[in-house]
């Protein structure tokens, strides 16, 4: 007879299945050779990045998004919807194993928007790509939603840029209490200085935990994303936010262009139209 321990164990060791990895590629339109090479972890990294929008809707309509596979590749991939960080990372995460990457889960403290002498908690996922042969890990993350986003992995290597054009981004170390070093990833500003987007150690976060804050993240009453749609696309030419009703389109050049949604009715039409988000009919979003 199995007891309550070794079933609970069952559980927690059972290895998921993995990615339908032709519709995934499919998805974002991506149709390289299939190695794990350091071209081929840019082009997927960006191809997702501009093909699978940024979204929290699950959570505005009072539901927590699952991170297995299967429920994203369902959502994600086949569902025309998008996703926040744990879902986005979490399906290219998988993604990047089946093209024979090695992938290590890491979470970061967004200090994006802070003040000074926030300490915000560390929920942001992230993950760092080793491509075989090379010394150098990436740091890959399609699960930021905001226009200081990578859309390229960016080598973790202290000081040195990235052109993922139409933007640049470079990590740099910085001070904190405690054992391991600090890495801050930046976002080079339309005004040319360097704006702070999350900072981040080495230390090695698994899947459970993510349950977990993904859970608080979703739930809290608290969490900002409980409480407020915010959704994000990367096109070719622009960057589209929606958040709450103020959509916003930033050209790669900069300049940016704003106005404000008249009800829940016409967020559902942008949704669709500018985001390519299907939602059911019989939607309705919160007042």
């Amino acid at each position: 007879m199995t007891s309550d321990r070794e079933a609970d164990h069952s559980r927690r060791t059972t290895v998921s299945p993995g990615p339908d990895l032709d519709a995934y590629l499919a998805r974002i339109g991506w149709t390289g050779e299939r190695r794990p090479t350091a071209e081929v972890l840019r082009s997927v990294h960006r191809a997702h990045a501009v093909g699978i929008p940024f979204e929290n809707l699950d959570p505005v309509l009072g539901t927590v998004p699952s991170l297995a596979v299967a429920d994203l590749e369902a959502k994600l991939v086949r569902g025309g919807r998008g996703g926040y960080c744990y879902e986005q990372n979490t399906l290219l995460a998988a993604a990047l194993r089946a093209l024979g990457f090695r992938i290590t889960l890491l979470c970061g403290r967004v200090v994006l928007g802070a003040g000074p002498g926030d300490v915000r908690p560390r929920t942001h996922m992230l993950m760092l790509a080793e491509v075989p042969g090379e010394p150098t890990p990436y740091l890959a993350d399609v699960g930021f939603g905001a226009t200081g986003s990578l859309l390229e992995p960016i080598p973790l290597v202290a000081d040195a840029e990235l052109h993922d054009a139409p933007r640049r981004h470079r990590l740099v170390n910085t001070p904190h209490d405690g054992p391991l070093a600090q890495w801050e990833l930046q976002s080079h500003t339309a005004e040319g200085g360097w704006e702070a987007q999350y900072a981040f150690t080495l230390e090695p976060f698994e899947a459970p935990d993510f349950e977990v804050i993904n859970w608080h993240m979703a739930t809290n009453p608290r969490s900002p994303f409980q409480h407020r749609l915010y959704v994000q696309r990367t096109t070719a030419d622009a960057h589209l936010s929606l958040t709450g009703r103020t959509l916003r389109v930033t050209a790669n050049d900069g300049t940016r262009t704003e106005r404000e949604l008249t009800d829940g009715a016409e967020v559902l039409r942008v949704l669709a139209a500018d985001f390519g988000i299907r939602l059911p009919r019989d939607t309705r979003l919160p007042e």
